[in-house]
């Protein structure tokens, strides 16, 4: 990417860099007009069509919902296209580094039931997301509410105008990052809310492990075939040894769901709900991330 220019608009002058993707860079970015901070996305106008614009028109089709980031301006800035969002706190990727890669199961609970909420909302506005990871989950600087960012991908699964379910097909790219994605999606599967979900459940079962089998600790750059294939060769018993049985089943659910059927998103959360209240002292509902870490806003 070339050089990014100052200042955006006039108004917003960019700052240090939060973090980058495949096509675009995420800046902190002071607002002159309001005085305060944001964080704004720049891709290049080369990159057509823009993942920058897609991303703010979904935005604004699921304005109003929980914990959904805000779209504040989107324009083309000279050679880029430049979208300003809400600026929010660390990554869930940011915070399992610091916490030595381990999350407690009270937290892995209590994020799995914010997530499930947030991904019914997008579900239920049409979309899947199509890439659920560490690294797109932010928490506010309080660190109890989890936000799901970077919509660059994301796709309309179901008609409003025809009021049906894409087709289903084969024959697509991977999308998304392979450490998470569903095994549909490595097979090339067209996309649905059920492969959100799996997705899901694989990143509930690593904050627990710490790991998992298709994550290579010496290199993780494994090809996308190889985690392919350790993905399918890995039995669910396998992947959830030592962890409650409830994690296996969210797994088992998502995987057994059809292309174009509807989640029972009520079921997954009493998944985890049984085990919030199972035991002498059932946990609360905050998140407590049992790390030190000084709130830094960032995407990534």
């Amino acid at each position: 990417m070339n050089k990014a220019p100052i200042r955006i608009d006039g108004r917003f002058r960019l700052e240090d860099v939060l973090g980058s993707g495949s096509y675009a860079v995420m800046y902190r970015a002071h607002n002159f007009f309001n005085d305060d901070v944001v964080a704004i996305k720049l891709e290049p106008v080369t990159h057509n069509p823009s993942s920058v614009e897609h991303e703010h028109h979904i935005l604004k089709k699921l304005k109003g919902g929980v914990r959904i980031p805000r779209a504040l301006w989107f324009s083309r800035e000279s050679t880029y296209h430049a979208l300003a969002l809400d600026l929010l706190g660390p990554s869930l990727h940011d915070l399992f580094l610091t916490c030595n890669q381990k999350f407690s199961l009270h937290t892995v609970v209590n994020l799995g039931e914010q997530l499930l909420s947030r991904l019914e909302y997008i579900h239920s506005h049409d979309y899947v997301h199509g890439d659920i990871k560490p690294q797109n989950i932010l928490v506010d600087n309080s660190r109890q509410t989890t936000y799901i960012i970077d919509f660059g991908i994301a796709k309309r699964y179901w008609n409003a105008a025809t009021e049906s379910h894409i087709p289903f097909r084969r024959g697509r790219h991977l999308t998304g990052t392979p450490m998470f994605a569903s095994i549909n999606n490595h097979l090339g599967l067209e996309l649905g809310c059920h492969d959100d979900l799996e997705s899901l459940s694989y990143m509930l079962i690593y904050f627990l492990r710490g790991s998992l089998p298709w994550l290579n600790s010496v290199d993780e750059k494994l090809s996308s075939s190889s985690i392919l294939e350790q993905k399918v060769d890995t039995t669910i018993t396998d992947l959830c040894d030592g962890i409650p049985t409830a994690f296996a089943n969210i797994l088992v659910y998502s995987c057994s769901l059809s292309f174009s059927e509807d989640p029972d998103y009520d079921h997954l959360r009493s998944l985890l709900h049984d085990l919030r209240t199972a035991g002498p002292a059932p946990v609360t509902c905050s998140l407590e991330f049992d790390c030190p870490i000084a709130p830094s806003p960032q995407y990534s």
